[in-house]
């Protein structure tokens, strides 16, 4: 089978052929269709991401496909069914096996391209604004770099929520898809003031920064008293120093938030997300946005628009 992987954090990854893997006890066979690319995946690349598996390693969180054998001890799954995986590794690959804990059955109505770009997206958006920030229907959120593939999904549940939706993102394209997913504020990063916009607007009550850098700077100057920002990700490539005498003038909580972390210590708080995700998916309440799908043999070139930030919404590769 063909597989994407890093033979070392100093070598640009590549397609190499490997043996069609075994499933070990409580473990699923996949037979991969498709997968979602991540901002972590490149990091992972360069050996620095939160979770550091050493290489040689496949790339790719987020396969989704149909499972074709089943390791000792796994009765919930059948040969044959359609499910998707959260993982750390292995899903850029014809072929893969996993955790049968992090699988989950895909409802009919759900392609594999929805899929792939389904769990990392709108689990981690779910999950900041309901279960870590407790925004509430009323109140005002910024989100940073809204355009990309967990800010997008941002807009789209902050808009579910009742929250009146401000979205950041470069240049008149990307904010008319960040319109179109329930914005109702726009700001171009790459022309306005983000400070001064969005207090005019009244300031954010909930901040959702995936950017960090500048953005985060401007951010929190526009956050009200008794706001909270979430520190999501910084795909600027600078880690925000944040000063706490100014939180504390303000009141104001900045969290850090990894959504996968939650798997080690309240999984049953992320699958329970997933779940009220899934039926908000087959009420057709959300709809994914995938910008842009490519083969397994273009990955490279598929990182590359993730990389560069020319993608809008989710990248995903086919098999």
């Amino acid at each position: 089978m063909k597989a994407y992987q890093i033979s070392n954090f100093d070598s640009p990854a590549k397609l190499v052929d490997l043996p069609a893997p075994t499933p070990g006890p409580g473990e699923i066979a996949m037979e991969i269709r498709a997968c979602g690319l991540n901002f972590a995946d490149l990091l992972m690349m360069r050996g620095k991401y939160q979770e550091r598996p050493e290489p040689p390693l496949t790339l790719g969180m987020e396969p989704a496909g149909v499972i074709t054998a089943l390791g000792e001890g796994v009765s919930d799954f059948t040969v044959g069914q359609r499910i998707m995986c959260f993982t750390t590794t292995g899903g850029l690959a014809q072929a893969g096996t996993f955790p049968a804990e992090r699988c989950v059955p895909l409802p009919d109505a759900m392609s594999f391209e929805d899929a792939a770009a389904f769990q990392v997206t709108y689990g981690t958006s779910h999950l900041a604004l309901d279960y870590k920030a407790r925004m509430q229907p009323g109140e005002t959120l910024l989100v940073t770099g809204a355009a990309g593939g967990v800010g997008l999904t941002a807009v789209e549940i902050g808009k579910l929520m009742g929250a009146t939706v401000i979205a950041s993102a470069r240049g008149a394209e990307k904010l008319e898809i960040c319109r179109k997913a329930g914005a109702s504020h726009l700001i171009d990063s790459d022309k306005d003031d983000l400070r001064e916009a969005v207090k005019a607007l009244g300031g954010a009550d909930v901040v959702y920064d995936a950017v960090g850098g500048d953005q985060f700077r401007a951010a929190m100057r526009a956050t009200n008293p008794d706001g909270r920002i979430l520190a999501v990700g910084f795909a600027s490539g600078e880690v925000p120093q944040i000063p706490a005498n100014h939180l504390l003038v303000k009141n104001i909580a900045v969290m850090g938030y990894w959504w996968g972390g939650y798997l080690n210590f309240r999984p049953e708080v992320l699958t329970g997300s997933l779940r009220e995700l899934l039926t908000w998916y087959e009420d057709r309440k959300l709809t994914p946005h995938i910008g842009a799908t490519l083969p397994l043999d273009q990955a490279g070139d598929a990182y590359e628009m993730l990389r560069a930030r020319k993608s809008t919404g989710k990248v995903v590769v086919t098999m």
